[in-house]
């Protein structure tokens, strides 16, 4: 029985918020069927994806894949390099660049072509954990200097009921019920305990 190519695409943006339209849109165009699109929503840190690994264990030899450009695929130079081998070595996937026409597999298959290739490929993973580590130390640095300005990240302390001080009071006296004294201040009751350790302190 002759073996029939198919075609996939693979898109990946970093997480549930962002968008995927423009990458599916490009493989769409392709005449690439909606079915061997596979879509993942999570970082490119690694290649640990569930999408991913159901497309990949679809792969055979011969096979064609799709990218939108080579940081849909990872973010990492080392895993870019590891992954890109075991896809067109081990398996014998086809593999295209759509925005990079230069990262196409099946063209220049002699020796020049191939290390052309290769030194591109080298490139583009380059830039693309630089960027990753770049927004990095921008995530950090921005943290850093809106700490120094006092700016706090996390949810807001919720303030101390102004009857706080009169529901506990009536609740250690015996003269409400904890349930009470928790309708009283609107405070759950893990939240009631840590302003009661607090207002403890600070009468």
């Amino acid at each position: 029985m002759i073996y029939t190519m198919n075609i996939y695409g693979y898109c990946r943006v970093s997480s549930t918020d962002q968008n995927e339209d423009r990458q599916v849109d490009a493989m769409e165009e392709l005449k690439i069927q909606r079915s061997k699109i596979f879509v993942d929503k999570v970082s490119g840190k690694d290649f640990n994806r569930p999408m991913y690994k159901k497309m990949v264990s679809k792969l055979q030899n011969g096979d064609l894949l799709y990218i939108k450009s080579i940081d849909r695929l990872g973010r990492n130079y080392d895993s870019i390099q590891e992954e890109w081998r075991i896809l067109s070595k081990d398996i014998g996937v086809d593999i295209v660049v759509i925005d990079f026409p230069m990262l196409d597999t099946r063209i220049g298959k002699d020796l020049m072509g191939t290390f052309i290739a290769d030194i591109v490929l080298q490139i583009l993973s380059f830039v693309a954990q630089h960027e990753r580590e770049t927004i990095r130390q921008r995530q950090k640095e921005g943290i850093a200097t809106a700490k120094a300005k006092g700016i706090r990240f996390g949810r807001p302390t919720q303030k101390i009921p102004d009857n706080f001080q009169e529901a506990t009071g009536l609740w250690e006296l015996g003269k409400i019920s904890f349930d009470e004294a928790l309708q009283m201040t609107g405070l759950k009751e893990s939240t009631f305990y840590n302003k009661l350790r607090i207002f403890r302190k600070n009468p």
